[in-house]
C-alpha cells in the first residue's frame, strides 16, 4: 500500500472519529427583544402565510415554490417549499398558544432529509417582548459528518437572527406595535 493511500485512509477515519463524536441531537436558538406587545408579534408567528414577510429563506429565494394547505392560521395550518437554494420541505403547526407559543414540525426533504421541531415563543418583559426561535432534532450520521467541515449551528442561527431582526422592523413598524414610551 502506497504512502499517499495510507494518509488518505488515515485522513478519512480521522474524519468519521470527528463526527461519531458529534451529540445524537441538535438545538439552535436566538432570540431578540422587540418593542411590541406579544399581541402585535403572534399573528406573524401564527399565520404562516403572513410568516413569509419576515422569513429569511423567502428573502433569500422569493422565486422558490411555496404553496399554503389547511387552515389560515394556528394548528394544521402548513407550508410547502421548493427551490434551488431553499431546498424543499414542509412546515405545519402543531401547537398555537394565544401570544406565548408556536410550535411546527419542519419536515426537510432536500438537500438532506430531516425532521425538527420548531418554537417561536413570545416573553413579555416590562416594555419589551422577547421573541425566542429555537429549532432541535435528531443528528444523524450524515449531518454530524457534515458538521466536521460547516458550522451548522452558525449558518442556521445566522438565518435565525436575519429572520428576527425582519420580524422585529415589521411589528415595531406596525401601527401599535411600538409601545408608548410613557415618560412622554
Amino acid at each position: 500500500m502506497s504512502i499517499f493511500l495510507l494518509i488518505i485512509l488515515l485522513a478519512a477515519g480521522y474524519v468519521v472519529y470527528l463526527a461519531l463524536q458529534k451529540p445524537d441531537e441538535f438545538r439552535v436558538v436566538r432570540s431578540a427583544a422587540m418593542r411590541a406587545a406579544p399581541e402585535v408579534i403572534f399573528p406573524h408567528l401564527n399565520n404562516l402565510r403572513t410568516g413569509q414577510n419576515w422569513s429569511p429563506w423567502v428573502e433569500m429565494e422569493p422565486n422558490a415554490d411555496y404553496s399554503f394547505d389547511g387552515p389560515e392560521e394556528g394548528v394544521g395550518a402548513s407550508v410547502r417549499w421548493k427551490g434551488k437554494k431553499v431546498g424543499a420541505g414542509k412546515q405545519t403547526i402543531t401547537d398555537s398558544q394565544p401570544n406565548a407559543l408556536v410550535r411546527s414540525k419542519l419536515e426537510f426533504y432536500k438537500p438532506l432529509p430531516g425532521i425538527s421541531i420548531v418554537d417561536l415563543t413570545l416573553t413579555p418583559e416590562g416594555d419589551l417582548t422577547l421573541v425566542e426561535w429555537s429549532m432541535a432534532g435528531e443528528s444523524k450520521f450524515i449531518n454530524k459528518l457534515m458538521s466536521v467541515f460547516m458550522d451548522c449551528e452558525k449558518m442556521c442561527g445566522d438565518q435565525f437572527d436575519k429572520g428576527l431582526g425582519n420580524l422585529k422592523a415589521l411589528v415595531e413598524g406596525e401601527p401599535g406595535g411600538a409601545v408608548a414610551d410613557e415618560s412622554a
